[in-house]
């Protein structure tokens, strides 16, 4: 039986909601946080932007503890509702093991991102608790009409409105009606999560992957890797998002990235969904990750239901 988890308290008008940045740099990125915070503004909310958002440190935000600072004092304060990531990129790793979660138990609250932020995803769901896998702030474009899915979709899993989906068909989809919890997210930060405290049991559980710029043999690598962990051994079903930007290599893998991610699972008879629009793209739709859904999956198309 898998745990119920705890889901952190849906926002209000005059909650308030911290931007911090525990992944990568935010160089000349100051635009689409003032879009954040006017549009957090537009729903009633307050928001704070945490003290070393726009710090820089190399590759990253800040160095590890001013990000880990960032996010632990979100994590610490009851009058925070939900952190939203700024960017993803990298990073999130390397501060993992310095986070406390003492007073987040005693008020939780949702933590919204994608990308390098599934390190945060797979140890929050470990601890108990469902979060957002939904858009960063830098996914806020200039004319907001081009993610319009995405903050509205961001908007209602935030306020606790009903969230369904109906995904475009594939012939590659292995059809089958399913239920259980959604675990998941970037695949890359899912294998280096393997062998750590954050790895995740994904027995009875619904799987949820997208990936952006990589070679189909590296995707292939990180799902027999998955494989070898046992992470298909007892799973219900597998939702597939946005694999974007893939990289060509001299050797050509010889298959559609459908075929490579079908015959990785081959031994397996769970249902497989294609073309959820989830990922590194402008229709990043939200998902509560922790939370039971029932997925239905035919030719023709698939459809995403998620317990109120």
């Amino acid at each position: 039986m898998t745990k119920e988890l705890i889901q952190p308290p849906y926002l209000k008008a005059g909650d308030t909601v911290a931007i911090v940045a525990p992944s990568g740099i935010l160089k000349n990125r100051e635009r689409e946080v003032q879009q954040a915070k006017d549009l957090l503004k537009s729903w009633g909310l307050h928001a704070v932007v945490g003290k070393h958002v726009f710090s820089t440190s190399n590759h990253f935000a800040g160095t590890d503890a001013q990000r880990c600072e960032d996010l632990q004092n979100a994590m610490d304060d009851p009058k925070i509702s939900a952190i939203w990531c700024a960017r993803g990129g990298y990073g999130t790793v390397r501060i993992l093991d310095n986070l406390d979660y003492t007073e987040f138990k005693k008020h939780p609250k949702w933590l919204i991102g994608y990308s390098d932020i599934t390190a945060l995803h797979n140890q929050l769901h470990n601890a108990g608790f469902e979060s957002l896998h939904a858009l960063l702030c830098v996914s806020l474009t200039k004319d907001l009409s081009e993610v319009k899915h995405a903050i509205d979709t961001f908007k209602s899993a935030l306020f606790g409105n009903p969230i369904e989906y109906t995904l475009e068909g594939s012939d590659y989809n292995r059809v089958g009606e399913v239920a259980g919890q959604l675990v998941g997210g970037n695949l890359t930060i899912l294998h280096t999560m393997l062998g750590s405290n954050e790895s995740i049991d994904t027995s009875g559980k619904i799987l949820f992957i997208e990936e952006i710029g990589e070679y189909k043999y590296h995707i292939d690598r990180m799902l027999q890797s998955l494989k070898r962990a046992g992470y298909f051994e007892n799973l219900k079903g597998l939702i597939v998002g946005d694999i974007s930007k893939l990289r060509k290599n001299t050797t050509l893998w010889g298959t559609s990235i459908e075929q490579l991610i079908i015959d990785a699972v081959a031994e397996y008879n769970f249902p497989v969904a294609f073309n959820m629009p989830a990922g590194h793209e402008k229709d990043n739709r939200a998902l509560v990750l922790g939370r039971d859904i029932k997925l239905s999956v035919k030719k023709e198309n698939s459809k995403i239901s998620f317990k109120p």
